[in-house]
């Protein structure tokens, strides 16, 4: 068996205990006191000497000169009580039913073990335990803070677990080559109108009315200026507006979520719900005022690092265990990290449906196979460690 496949299987009870400890913590974006403390505790005792980047990030590194790889995992919790039923559920109205507890209890074993082998090392391996994943910005804040420099970083790897689907049983590794997730973008859209009595209607401006054929407008560019191979997503997930049946609106809102592989398409959606929004309001008598509230670009894998992960996979798996897969829908802030060096996310499953694991990510109620993290913890470590004897 694979070194790293044997040690990890060897430490697996002390990777749930802290995955189970981490779950019950939950917290959110940046606020990280409890999920901070306990990782830089963890990465001391095993011989590190962790700094925190900017609000709530985590760094450290193995090893020394040569080639640099990134490995990344994301820490925080969704903003939904969590409906598991486990006994270490969190209590406090949030839930870690994205896998971020798994991320971080893998790296966190990972670095154990290259800490065990530091002498073996090539090159150096830095790591980076990133807050905010769900907010889209924390990558972005670490980037920004230098997460990338002193060492200067070439290469970076994530990892993210995969459950609740047919194709997701536990212990498989899937890759993709190329545009992996797409860009997710939310927008704002706030309405002014004017506000009269019913009775009035005609001296008023009816923001409401305005709003409506606005979500309507939006429609249109994806039936009649999106080509049809180009997946694109505008959504108005949310809207506000008005204060009682009997008076025209002076304001309405729209929150839009825009979702595209496409760095032009996302650009061009960006500029013409802007457009659309504007004309909208004006012809309607009306004002709207368009406002970009967070985003991330696709994740777009370097293909030659993203199958040379999936080689070093498949060294240490059993034949049938890594596989090449095509895109996914949802979005990853590890994006940003990607444009800035040559980066890949690979994918762990812990559960699949015909396992008995029925719920996916983002579900409240979503149990993961914890016997399969190991597998998570060992790829982390096998590939920088194949890849810098590969590079150095």
């Amino acid at each position: 068996m694979n070194y790293f496949l044997n040690r990890a299987k060897e430490l697996e009870q002390e990777l749930i205990a802290m995955r189970r400890e981490l779950h019950s913590y939950a917290e959110l974006g940046f606020d990280l006191p409890k999920t901070n403390a306990f990782v830089t505790e963890k990465l001391r005792s095993y011989g590190y000497e962790p700094k925190t980047v900017g609000k709530a990030g985590v760094t450290c590194t193995v090893g020394k000169g040569g080639k640099v790889l990134l490995l990344r995992a994301d820490m925080d919790a969704l903003p939904m009580p969590e409906e598991s039923g486990m006994p270490y559920a969190a209590q406090n109205g949030h839930c870690h039913s994205c896998g971020h507890d798994c991320h971080t209890a893998m790296l966190l074993i990972a670095a154990k073990m290259l800490k065990e082998k530091e002498g073996e090392l090539k090159g150096t391996v830095k790591f980076m335990f990133q807050p905010a994943e769900e907010l889209l910005a924390g990558a972005a804040a670490m980037v920004e803070d230098g997460i990338l420099e002193n060492p200067k970083v070439d290469v970076a790897l994530g990892l993210h677990i995969s459950v609740g689907m047919d194709d997701t049983r536990s212990g498989i590794i899937r890759y993709i080559p190329g545009v992996a997730n797409n860009s997710g973008d939310a927008i704002r859209i706030s309405i002014q109108g004017h506000g009269v009595h019913g009775s009035k209607a005609y001296l008023g401006v009816d923001a409401i009315n305005i709003a409506a054929h606005t979500i309507i407008a939006l429609q249109e560019i994806l039936a009649l200026e999106i080509p049809s191979t180009q997946p694109a997503v505008v959504l108005v997930g949310k809207m506000e507006g008005g204060s009682s049946c009997n008076s025209v609106a002076d304001t309405a809102s729209l929150e839009i979520s825009v979702r595209t592989n496409s760095v032009e398409t996302r650009n061009f959606l960006k500029k013409r719900i802007k457009e659309i929004a504007e004309s909208v309001a004006s012809t309607y008598r009306g004002t709207a005022t368009v406002e970009h509230m967070y985003g991330m670009p696709p994740l777009v894998n370097d293909p030659d690092f993203a199958r040379e992960m999936g080689r070093y996979a498949a060294e240490m798996l059993p034949q049938g265990d890594v596989e090449e897969i095509g895109p996914s829908g949802g979005g990853e802030d590890f994006a940003v990290v990607a444009e800035k060096v040559p980066g890949a996310m690979i994918y762990l499953g812990v559960g699949s449906t015909a396992e008995g694991y029925c719920h996916p990510g983002h579900d409240p109620k979503m149990k993961v196979n914890e016997e399969a993290l190991y597998v998570g913890s060992a790829t982390y470590a096998q590939c920088a460690v194949r890849y810098l004897e590969e590079n150095c």
